[in-house]
């Protein structure tokens, strides 16, 4: 089970395998630690069943970044555990593995396939290799923007499934094969960390912005409107996708600047392809009906009934209606990766149901209840950035937000910097893959392992902890958002 291909024993794997179990047993069978207390007196007791959530958080955290055994497998560890342990019944436990949000990654997988499928993607790729050009600098910056713009009218998890062909194109043309190179790893791991920072901007982006606005409404009773969002936030996604090009071009430069013939070679390659073909025509028409009505459900209010899940699988149906996909497709879905999704949504599910993650969030706050108020939005930023890492974003503004707003006006900060800050460390999970759909179908390309992913993600979580903490100090109050309760009148 743990021997190599030589049949040698792996000592590096086993020793992994071993910590996340013993961390399990750790945290399982530990007497009952304390409970959290909020500001307000409440007390928020961790059950048996809550540190089993927890003891479950540790191992597939463990077992994911080291790669023990394939993601997937995790995170099917994940339903077993829950269910062996009565940490929550199975029927709920392996429900969670079809959850909506993963069957919107499987469609928008099937959106991937089918681009590739067609040929659609090779045409997109050659004419975007005809405008960028020969620089390696400069195809990172196009493919960077492309994806940002993308997610500003459609969900990230549909614009990394249709981006990610067309980097596959792109990186077929720059020699080295499918072997990983630092080209290759920029390439798909900044798509990945791209996608998040421009989800940030508009609420088409990701569920996650509609949830929190709704939230904060509630608490709050104040409305944040659609353009609101995305006149404090553009600012902000959008100095985030210049500089983790800036990041690429440092930490993961191409081993070639240029690409001799590159421009070229993609305008004689997009010749070759000839008119458009009927399946072309008939994936892009299904396609961008699909994106249409979606992005339409924020402004109809007869389609905001209607599940974005729904809308989306209608086109998956549609492809084998009109015979663009076939049976011997389905062969080709990376059920890895849905799997790891699965997974993720059923330890999401089992922190927030047990109350683990509320016993976190309030143990983490209470500890700032005293500091400066930029320490303090600081603190709630990290928080979720954090836990986006490890549960559903939407979650972890949940989580952390109801106690944050009790908290704040103590320490004279206004609520729309808490939302905000949240908002923009929600979006970019950059230190695992089970973070965001788009990390996952980056790691696909086999261009990079789980760990050099979350080696990567520490500096670049660094650089966004910067950019937050300069939108709260300079930015968004020049912009008029209120700061402080103080500056805010």
């Amino acid at each position: 089970m743990v021997a190599s291909e030589t049949g040698k024993v792996d000592m590096k794997r086993v020793l992994f395998m071993l910590l996340g179990v013993s961390l399990f047993a750790i945290v399982y069978y530990a007497p009952p630690w304390p409970d959290a207390i909020d500001p307000m007196g409440s007390h928020f007791v961790l059950t048996r069943e809550a540190k089993g959530a927890l003891a479950v958080f540790l191992l597939a955290g463990t077992w994911w970044v080291f790669e023990v055994v394939p993601i997937g497998v995790t995170s099917l560890m994940i339903g077993v555990l829950q269910a062996m342990f009565l940490i929550r019944p199975a029927k709920v436990a392996f429900k969670d593995f079809m959850d909506p949000s993963v069957l919107f990654i499987f469609a928008s997988v099937m959106i991937g396939l089918v681009f590739t499928k067609t040929g659609l993607t090779k045409r997109l790729a050659y004419k975007m290799l005809v405008i960028v050009g020969e620089k390696t600098s400069r195809i990172y910056l196009g493919v960077f923007i492309v994806t940002a713009l993308l997610t500003h009218i459609m969900a990230h998890t549909a614009v990394a499934a249709t981006v990610y062909p067309l980097l596959l194109a792109i990186y077929s043309l720059y020699g080295e094969g499918n072997k990983p190179t630092k080209f290759g790893k920029g390439l798909f791991i900044g798509m990945a960390y791209v996608a998040g920072a421009g989800s940030i901007i508009t609420l088409l982006g990701a569920a996650r912005g509609a949830v929190a606005v709704g939230f904060f409404s509630e608490i709050i009773h104040k409305d944040i409107t659609f353009f609101e969002l995305t006149y404090y936030m553009a600012p902000i996604g959008w100095l985030m996708v210049f500089l983790l090009w800036g990041f690429f071009m440092i930490f993961l430069k191409p081993e070639k600047a240029t690409i001799p013939g590159l421009r070229e070679k993609a305008r004689h390659l997009n010749e070759q392809l000839g008119p458009l073909s009927r399946n072309e025509i008939l994936a892009a028409v299904i396609v961008g009906v699909v994106i249409l009505v979606m992005s339409l459900r924020s402004f109809v209010p007869e389609l905001k009934v209607i599940d974005k899940t729904a809308i989306i699988l209608v086109s998956s149906v549609l492809f084998f209606v009109f015979k663009i996909l076939d049976l011997k497709d389905l062969e080709d879905i990376p059920w890895n990766i849905i799997l790891l999704f699965a997974g993720a949504m059923s330890i999401g599910f089992c922190l927030w149901e047990t109350g683990a993650a509320k016993w976190l969030a309030v143990n983490w706050l209470v500890m700032f209840q005293e500091a400066n108020w930029f320490v303090f939005v600081l603190s709630i930023a990290f928080f979720v950035m954090v836990m986006t890492n490890f549960i559903m974003n939407v979650a972890a503004i949940a989580i952390s937000l109801p106690v944050a707003l009790v908290i704040a006006p103590y320490l004279g900060v206004a609520p729309e910097v808490i939302l905000f800050a949240a908002l923009v460390t929600a979006g970019m999970p950059f230190l695992l893959l089970v973070g965001a759909a788009p990390n996952a179908i980056a790691y696909d390309s086999k261009q990079f392992s789980t760990g050099e992913f979350f080696a990567y993600g520490i500096p670049a979580s660094v650089l966004l902890m910067v950019v937050v903490g300069l939108a709260a100090l300079v930015i968004w109050p020049i912009m008029g958002m209120p700061v402080t309760l103080a500056a805010g009148g």
